[in-house]
This record gives structure tokens, C-alpha cells and sequence, in this order.
């Protein structure tokens, strides 16, 4: 039986359409959370995840469209988010995360302005729109999606923009508490998305299992709810704290 922690309580997670953001909004929702799943192309995605949780919980969950690259939209999406869910924002997922690991010596400027402001901006341009409400009701949960990249130093702009979001995260815990806590998770390869990896790097899937301690990689359900987790009171007392979940396989060995 789920435990329903989050009742009563609105929260918005972004990129939420399909894979590990879908898997994040459907962990949230059974936790009793009125969801709102942001997107930005998958409007059918989102539509049909929104009708699922609907179905699955009775709350009235919604979908709304915006640009993670866009501060203007992404200001855009937590003010209707907001009004369609009936009050401020209690609980914000900041899950953009586009990839890139193209070397900085041929990385066009575009590509590291798309890569971070996605990543790094996106969260603290959306933690800005929702702390406010937070403080003023005197709750709220922050939780940014890092990522194993952040302790890697060949995944170029991507990692650079993770470990900005391991930083953000502790300087806005300081900031925002004693009302807010803000944490992140840092999944290593995701099981599901092994094949999007294989594109860049066809062996780093079979080498990173080979180097993982529990001898598997994470599952979008496993990160999922632990982003859920960190939201219920169990944590109340856990904040600026980044949780790698990735079976030790950031771990150096000689």
C-alpha cells in the first residue's frame, strides 16, 4: 500500500512527459500529489501520462507546455501550473537534463548555451518562481536531478552543467531553509536509457556495469522513488545534500 505523504500537496516536474521525469510524476502521484507534468514536444505523451494518473488516483492532474531553454516560458509554466493546481507550488522536481559530450575544443557556443541553461539556469530560474510560495506557506521540497556525468571529466558541458546543479543545490539549501529543503539525485546510467548512451559511447554501458559494485545499473523507478522520498517526512532534516544512486560506480579504485 502507498504510503500517501504528499496529500494535499501540488507539485510540478519538468521534462515529465516520458521516461525517468513520467516515472518521477507517477511516483509523486501516488503519493497523494496533484502533479503537473511539464513538456515541451510530447504533447501526447503528456496527455496520455496525465490521464493514466487520473485514472489511477482520482486527482485532478494536468499537463503544460514550455521550454526549458526559455526562462520567460519557464516563468510561464509555474504560473499556470499554479493556477490550473489551485495555489503555489510545494513540491518542484527540476529534471531538464538534454545531454551533450561534445569536446569543448569543437563545442559550438550554442550547444553549451542550450546544454546549461537547460540544466543549470532552468533549475534556478524555476526554484526562483515557486520559493516564495514556498516560504510563505512555511513548507516546501526541492529536488534537482544531477547526474553520475558531474563526477566524470569527459562528458563535457553536460557534466559541467550537473556539478553547477550539485553546487546550486547546497547554496539554495542555505538560502531557502528553514522552510524549504533542496536536495539532489545523482542517478548513474539508467537501465532504460542504456541505448541513448550507446550512441555516444557503444562500450560505456558494458563497462559501467563492469565497474559497479551491486553489479547492475539503476532503474527510473528506483530514482524515482527515492526524488519521492526525499519529499516525506522521513527527510524533514536531510537538505543541500546530493545522493548519488548509482551502485558505487562512482567509486575510484587503484
Amino acid at each position: 500500500m502507498q504510503e500517501k505523504y504528499l496529500v494535499g500537496r501540488r507539485a510540478l516536474v519538468t521534462a515529465a512527459s516520458r521516461n525517468l521525469g513520467a516515472a518521477i510524476a507517477t511516483a509523486l502521484a501516488r503519493k497523494g500529489a496533484a502533479v503537473c507534468v511539464q513538456y515541451h514536444q510530447s504533447a501526447d505523451a503528456s496527455e496520455d501520462l496525465v490521464q493514466r494518473l487520473r485514472a489511477e488516483t482520482g486527482l485532478e492532474h494536468i499537463a503544460v507546455r514550455g521550454d526549458a531553454t526559455d526562462s520567460h516560458s519557464i516563468r510561464q509554466v509555474v504560473g499556470e501550473a499554479s493556477e490550473r493546481l489551485g495555489g503555489p507550488i510545494d513540491v518542484l522536481v527540476n529534471n531538464f537534463g538534454p545531454f551533450s559530450m561534445t569536446p569543448y575544443a569543437e563545442l559550438p557556443e550554442s550547444e553549451w548555451d542550450r546544454i546549461f541553461d537547460a540544466n543549470a539556469k532552468a533549475c534556478y530560474v524555476a526554484t526562483q518562481c515557486v520559493a516564495v510560495g514556498m516560504r510563505k506557506a512555511g513548507w516546501g521540497r526541492i529536488v534537482n536531478l544531477a547526474a553520475g556525468s558531474a563526477y566524470l571529466r569527459n562528458h563535457s558541458i553536460y557534466g559541467l552543467a550537473k556539478e553547477a546543479i550539485i553546487f546550486l543545490t547546497e547554496e539554495l539549501a542555505l538560502e531557502l531553509g528553514p522552510e524549504v529543503t533542496v536536495n539532489a539525485v545523482a542517478p548513474g546510467q539508467i537501465e532504460e536509457s542504456a541505448a541513448d548512451i550507446a550512441e555516444f559511447d557503444p562500450t560505456f554501458v558494458s563497462r559501467a556495469i563492469e565497474h559497479t559494485p551491486a553489479g547492475r545499473l539503476v532503474t527510473r523507478g528506483e530514482v524515482a522513488e527515492l526524488v519521492a522520498l526525499l519529499c516525506s517526512p522521513s527527510f524533514d532534516m536531510v537538505t543541500g545534500v546530493t545522493l548519488a544512486v548509482d551502485g558505487g560506480w562512482r567509486l575510484q579504485r587503484f
